[in-house]
């Protein structure tokens, strides 16, 4: 068994040392591992600290290198180069918890025959520790529902089956750099699931020049594939059992995006559902307005 791990990065040369020094705590797992690092053009020394450490590397570690992307873009393309059965992607800011490997290799042998899963997914811990979000309270769900009908909140850590995941890759629209992860795992939802596991393997910490600190200047700046992801949850998953709280969340952001991507013309088109149709136009004027006093002040 091989373990592909993907990371992305820009700027963080001193994060990606810690990054390669929990990849060696886990070693001793009996997998084979590779570390592709895409290098979405930094200015840093990224080039020169990677150098230094494929030099003394006890695992294969590929560099590469593009002008200034985005993430997904750089994740799309270090999919040319993989040549695991498993496939984790790591942030830089990520590093592997104690014996995630192991853990890794025993789901892996626990999982590798079922033919409907396109991932095995797992806790993920802060740097304090402490569980991002909730424990898994089915043993089989898709990531759709796991957010949208059971409510959970926090990241969590997905080791995908190579095999399904080089089939999808993260859809970018209008020369955007930024889509959630989620676009394309709800598009695997449509024909395969996740198993998961109540066990941490991954432990991050959030920097101040990371997405999720930026949220709001991400969402001005990539507002079409976020828009493209929330009406496909209105058009194309089952919203049956989704609270109502979920749905008004969809339905907000649904309007925010149409606002940022400055979309005119009919703004119920293909979406199913009384409720939603209903709910969009009631909250279409006032959240526009508050959309435009939000984002005006966001460079």
């Amino acid at each position: 068994m091989k373990l592909s791990i993907l990371t992305a990065t820009y700027n963080r040369a001193s994060l990606l040392i810690r990054l390669y020094a929990s990849i060696l705590n886990n070693l001793n797992s009996g997998i084979d591992v590779e570390w592709l690092i895409m290098d979405d053009g930094s200015n840093d020394d990224t080039e020169m600290i990677i150098s230094k450490i494929r030099k003394e590397s006890k695992f294969e570690i590929k560099y590469l290198k593009q002008v200034n992307l985005g993430k997904m873009q750089a994740i799309n393309n270090l999919m040319n180069y993989v040549t695991g059965d498993l496939i984790i992607e790591c942030d830089s800011d990520d590093c592997f918890a104690d014996d995630a490997f192991f853990n890794i290799k025993s789901a892996y042998e626990d999982s590798k025959y079922e033919k409907d899963l396109y991932a095995m997914c797992f806790l993920k811990l802060d740097q304090n520790g402490k569980n991002l979000g909730n424990k898994f309270k089915k043993e089989k769900t898709t990531m759709f529902d796991l957010y949208f009908k059971d409510s959970e909140n926090g990241e969590k850590a997905l080791v995908f089956f190579t095999e399904i995941r080089k089939q999808y890759k993260y859809e970018i629209e209008n020369n955007e750099k930024f889509i959630t992860e989620a676009s394309m795992y709800h598009e695997m939802d449509l024909k395969y699931k996740i198993r998961c596991y109540n066990i941490p393997i991954l432990m991050c910490e959030y920097m101040e020049d990371g997405y999720s600190k930026n949220i709001n200047k991400i969402f001005k700046n990539n507002p079409f594939g976020y828009l493209k992801y929330f009406k496909d949850i209105l058009t194309k998953h089952d919203m049956v059992g989704v609270p109502f709280s979920k749905r008004l969340y969809v339905i907000k952001h649904y309007i925010l995006f149409l606002t940022l991507a400055k979309q005119k013309g009919n703004i119920l088109e293909n979406i199913d559902g009384f409720l939603n149709r209903v709910l969009i136009i009631l909250l279409y004027i006032p959240g526009k307005i508050i959309t435009k006093i939000k984002f005006n002040k966001i460079k």
